[in-house]
């Protein structure tokens, strides 16, 4: 019987150990969405997927999917932002977005949009940014509000852009206050 493989970017949200070498990992992926897929040996040491699957590393990885759940094929790896980020704070804003993201988004639908905009943020929360924590609230709402968890009339229309560049004239307070009600209400009504 001949498995279906499927090649698409993913972004390495979560891993769990299984048995003694084989690990499961949460999968964020352009064409099928949030996922589960398992891999086997890749915790030993002459394994060649080792490195290339770690937390928060952004991949080019071949699926198959298998009777009861999806088998990690090939891999070729891109980036991980966690590694290439140049400080600390950027690796807590690429750990506080994924985490972000693995919170609200779930199920196997495709978004590829959502993905283009993950890889593209991480990559640049991953080097110097000014006004870090005001842009993290606004990539955070500009997420809830794509997911569906913000009401549109309470986004402000420069969170609802999604873009972190020229924030300048946006960061007081009154408005990292209105990101931080909006984030905490997506909370507070999530499921999750």
């Amino acid at each position: 019987m001949a498995y279906q493989t499927y090649t698409t970017e993913a972004i390495v949200c979560g891993t769990w150990t299984r048995n003694t070498a084989d690990k499961s990992f949460l999968l964020f992926t352009k064409e099928a969405g949030m996922l589960y897929a398992e891999a086997r040996s890749v915790r030993e040491e002459r394994s060649r997927q080792r490195f290339a699957l770690q937390d928060f590393s952004y991949l080019r990885v071949s699926l198959i999917k298998g009777k009861q759940s999806w088998k990690i094929g090939s891999i070729e790896p891109l980036q991980n932002f966690y590694l290439t980020a140049e400080d600390k704070l950027a690796r807590g804003s690429v750990v506080h977005l994924t985490k972000f993201l693995r919170r609200f988004y779930g199920g196997q639908e495709s978004a590829p949009e959502l993905f283009d905009y993950m890889v593209r943020i991480l990559g640049r929360f991953s080097g110097s940014i000014e006004h870090r924590e005001f842009s993290e609230r606004v990539a955070q709402v500009y997420l809830l509000h794509e997911l569906g968890y913000a009401d549109t009339r309470a986004v402000p229309p420069f969170a609802q852009l999604g873009t972190i560049d020229g924030l300048e004239k946006e960061v007081t307070a009154a408005n990292l206050l209105a990101l931080e009600k909006i984030i905490e209400k997506a909370v507070a009504t999530s499921h999750l």
